[in-house]
């Protein structure tokens, strides 16, 4: 069983960012398992944590030349190679205090974060370490672009680089990452660029730090001031980058990874499908029962129809979990391909009609309102439905959990706000109006 990893004792570096010139310090602190990787921005009032993981990071768009992560309008650039170097010490839980919006450069590789963490010492945790193996293949496609995940039971990587430059002419690398391979092939690899490049990144606003010191600048006629520490230095930098973006997912990747002329953009999208990858194939999540039916059962469908007077195929509640009368009700609906109207909505592609994800809502709703004794044979009409959202498709095999609660409730009408999710994430929001009318 491999453990997670922290490090001993705390260590300073200091450096200019790449992008933005400035100069910042970085305090990497020791952190308890199951942290993860904490970014905090020292220089901002209240010092705003930001965590790396796949919610935090940045669309690519806005962020070509370096990974990004956001939290609150608060940002992290160029963090790649720092989640490099820890990614290639195998460091799992760690807090990086920074004055400043960018990671220090230093001299366009890892190695010095591999120096100053090493130092800092790296220690075992009591704790297991949880790894995300790829379980089908995902693909990221953009032009002459292309990046590939496949099941496999280590983390290996392939990359073709392919420029229309002599020196940048096709190149092709696979490595099996592992700490001492990472540390001897990749670790010492430098972010380049062409010098046709350079007039045109700091008219964007990039490159205000870079100089040949810390950055490959590629000429015409070859590298200007500085030689290469690697033959294929720049395909190594390429395979260095995708280490260090894949480390944002927040755990450790199990799989190969095929590249072809792919730079961060391409990286962020596929961390993204890996994400929805891991959300696809994650077991259904426990729903904790926090309001007590009266004899702190769950309310089976028969149960249900003692108060609901809905019928098949209109009855969309198959079990109640929690229920706190008038106040609060969380019930739950498995979607299956049998449902009748999946039978036209639609025969090739399957989903579930909105207004049928709105409707069980209410009727979760009703069940809220109606359990009362006095209400009971009573039917629950709707007044009015606003702020509909819907955020994402329900598909046969779901579970929709459905959590309603009371706004305002009067003796024969409620305002009532409800939510639907599936794995915990939110597909359809509402609010809506119910009048409770005449006997069943």
């Amino acid at each position: 069983m491999s453990h997670q990893h922290t490090i001993a004792k705390e260590k300073n570096l200091t450096g200019i960012g790449l992008h933005t010139g400035q100069k910042v310090t970085a305090t990497f602190k020791p952190a308890e398992p199951d942290t993860g990787i904490v970014f905090i921005r020292t220089d901002i009032a209240g010092n705003p944590e930001i965590k790396a993981c796949v919610e935090n990071l940045l669309m690519p768009a806005t962020s070509p030349r370096c990974s990004v992560l956001e939290k609150n309008g608060v940002q992290i650039q160029t963090l790649e190679h720092v989640m490099a170097a820890l990614s290639g010490l195998g460091i799992d839980n760690i807090i990086i205090e920074i004055n400043g919006v960018e990671v220090p450069g230093m001299d366009g590789s890892c190695m010095d974060f591999m120096q100053v963490l090493s130092e800092a010492g790296v220690r075992e945790q009591d704790k297991p370490r949880s790894y995300f193996s790829i379980k089908e293949p995902i693909f990221v496609e953009d032009g002459n672009s292309t990046l590939i995940a496949l099941p496999a039971d280590d983390f290996r990587i392939s990359y073709t680089l392919s420029y229309e430059h002599p020196l940048l002419k096709t190149k092709f690398l696979e490595v099996k990452i592992t700490p001492d391979v990472f540390k001897s092939d990749i670790a010492k690899a430098r972010t380049f660029c062409l010098d046709s490049e350079v007039d045109e990144l700091k008219k964007h606003g990039f490159g205000k730090g870079a100089n040949h010191e810390n950055t490959v600048v590629v000429g015409g006629d070859g590298v200007l001031k500085t030689k290469l520490r690697y033959e294929d230095e720049f395909v190594r930098h390429k395979i260095l980058d995708i280490i260090g973006d894949l480390n944002l997912f927040g755990m450790p990747i199990k799989g190969h990874i095929i590249a072809l002329k792919s730079g961060h953009m391409h990286n962020v999208k596929l961390l993204k499908k890996i994400d929805q990858q891991k959300q696809k194939f994650s077991p259904p999540q426990q729903i904790s029962i926090k309001y007590e039916l009266p004899a702190g059962q769950q309310m089976d469908i028969n149960e249900i129809k003692k108060i609901l007077p809905h019928r098949e195929p209109f009855l969309f509640v198959d079990r109640i979990l929690s229920l706190e009368r008038g106040k609060k009700c969380v019930g739950i609906k498995n979607v299956t391909i049998n449902d009748y109207f999946f039978k036209g909505h639609f025969p090739e592609m399957p989903v579930m009609p909105g207004v049928l994800i709105v409707e069980a809502m209410a009727q979760v709703g009703g069940i809220m309102m109606l359990a009362a004794e006095e209400n009971r044979g009573k039917i629950a009409f709707f007044m009015t439905i606003n702020n509909v959202k819907f955020r994402k498709p329900v598909v046969p095999g779901d579970q929709l959990v459905f959590e309603v609660e009371a706004v305002k409730i009067k003796s024969r009408s409620g305002q009532v706000r409800g939510q639907a999710l599936v794995d915990g994430k939110v597909v359809a929001e509402a609010e809506f109006v119910v009048v409770l009318g005449g006997d069943a």
